[in-house]
């Protein structure tokens, strides 16, 4: 992560089926590095169920828009040759470029098997509601479209630990399978929700299989080779055996430097689980700050009763800032998606002022709160002009120390005093009541400056005291971002 640096989740749920995404990237990496993005995320770039999987519906990982499989060569996002066109533009504007990598189950196999298994409750996978059987599931990949180009492995259902049909009985469910060294990962390397989280979707891929983990291993290594990304994004972790992670990520770093840049997605609101994973990860990757994604969310929905002064408690945004990935929104958490808890529009401002001026944790942009939704049932364009002067401001003041002034259930503030490189500040209140206003320092060095709220809302003037304070304003249920008048690009 480079100085200052801003990450930019690159996609929803709800893009259009157009094949038209890479092209848009390509063409938008001037404007995105301009705006202080540095790095980029993008979502899962490889073959899914069908033309409209936005990636998770793992099908082929070798197969990034190049073969004819599941009726179409593209897939939701473009080409092979796209991406990679994608990626230079990115590279040549000096952006890093993060690829979504979802290594916890495959899906839409090419045949069904007949295997041992037995049906398991699914709010307790340890409790067997059913005897051991005969089941037909599909756990047969061999990729036909591909003919084995880049690979010639053949999965088999001794491959996966479970899957959620059984042709025979036309049953859905989430079934067990039965043979010599299967079944779920041990308790403490995967998340203990539902007795054990080792099972999610689909057919759930067996890392005690030791060809399994081979075959990852290449795969990954030809896949860093193959599009030249600079990190990468584990989806889903919390159903992964913790200890073939961090073999991965040794495995990667290994290969191709420590710089490489790793984030997991741990969907945990109690950041002592967060806290525990890394500490026997070593250390070695950030983590999605989830819990403070759910505080903003829950700020922004009841304001009037939310306590502010809460908002950063128990959160890794603030205990364990350098190994945060902050974010507002993303795929997961917009309307309609199973971990739907939307941060409201109005808030949405106020919550990247804290999360794009603060010192705290690595912040992610979120593509549609820039650009707009194409969802239906989201009725919001976005704050591309509001966000402009937020990324404007990072880029010019955020610098130094964040000091916190959390002592109003209302109205909180934060302010920085720069840096030997740069001598600016900042200071910034929002409110999410009535008009108000906050007594903040932002460093003797900026005595008798004059400072201004750059955002726009409040059109008089602050004069710096002797020692460093003064009272900022911010209007109702609004932010305000004050900085030094003469500093302002004109």
């Amino acid at each position: 992560m480079s100085l200052n640096g801003l990450m930019m989740q690159y996609f929803e749920w709800d893009l259009p089926n157009d094949g038209k995404h890479w092209q848009r990237l390509r063409d938008d990496a001037k404007h995105l590095s301009e705006k202080g993005i540095t790095a980029v995320w993008i979502p899962p770039c490889f073959k899914g169920t069908g033309q409209e999987d936005v990636g998770y519906g793992v099908y082929d990982l070798y197969d990034l828009g190049e073969f004819d499989q599941k009726g179409t060569v593209r897939t939701k996002y473009g080409t092979k040759e796209e991406l990679h066109e994608a990626i230079d533009a990115l590279h040549e504007y000096g952006i890093q470029v993060y690829a979504d990598v979802v290594l916890n189950h495959k899906a839409a196999a090419d045949e069904t098997e007949n295997f041992q298994a037995f049906r398991v409750d699914e709010n307790n996978r340890q409790k067997a509601i059913s005897d051991e059987h005969e089941i037909e599931g599909w756990p047969h990949f061999y990729f036909p479209g591909r003919e084995k180009k880049y690979s010639d492995f053949e999965w088999h259902w001794c491959h996966f630990s479970g899957v959620s049909r059984d042709e025979k009985t036309d049953t859905e469910g989430i079934f067990q399978i039965v043979g010599e060294g299967k079944g779920w990962a041990d308790d403490d390397e995967v998340s203990n929700e539902f007795g054990n989280f080792d099972y999610l979707m689909f057919a759930d891929i067996d890392y005690g299989h030791e060809e399994v983990l081979e075959e990852t291993k290449q795969w990954i290594k030809w896949f860093i080779n193959e599009t030249g990304i600079d990190g990468i994004r584990l989806d889903a972790v919390k159903h992964i055996k913790r200890s073939v992670i961090d073999g991965l990520v040794d495995y990667v770093r290994e290969e191709f430097g420590q710089d490489f840049f790793f984030v997991a997605e741990y969907w945990e609101q109690d950041t002592e689980v967060l806290e525990e994973y890394l500490e026997k990860q070593d250390f070695d990757f950030s983590m999605m700050d989830v819990r403070f994604h759910y505080a903003l969310h829950e700020a922004s929905i009841d304001p009037d009763n939310y306590d502010l002064t809460q908002l950063f408690d128990g959160t890794l945004h603030l205990d364990n800032a350098k190994y945060a990935v902050t974010f507002v929104d993303n795929h997961d958490s917009q309307p309609g998606q199973s971990l739907e808890s939307f941060v409201e529009p109005w808030f949405k401002p106020l919550a990247y002022g804290i999360i794009l001026l603060s010192s705290y944790g690595y912040p992610c942009l979120y593509y549609p709160d820039y650009y707009g939704y194409y969802a239906e049932d989201v009725d919001y364009g976005g704050s591309q002009e509001l966000i402009d002067k937020l990324l404007y401001i990072r880029r010019q003041f955020a610098y130094g120390e964040t000091e916190g002034y959390l002592d109003d259930p209302r109205c909180i503030g934060f302010t920085r005093s720069g840096d030997d490189e740069h001598p600016v500040g900042c200071a910034v209140v929002i409110s999410t009541n009535d008009e108000n206003e906050k007594e903040m320092n932002v460093g003797s060095l900026h005595a008798g400056e004059t400072y201004v709220d750059v955002i726009g809302y409040r059109e008089e003037e602050v004069t710096i005291e002797e020692d460093g304070s003064a009272v900022f304003a911010v209007g109702a249920g609004s932010i305000s971002v004050w900085v030094p008048k003469e500093k302002i690009e004109k």
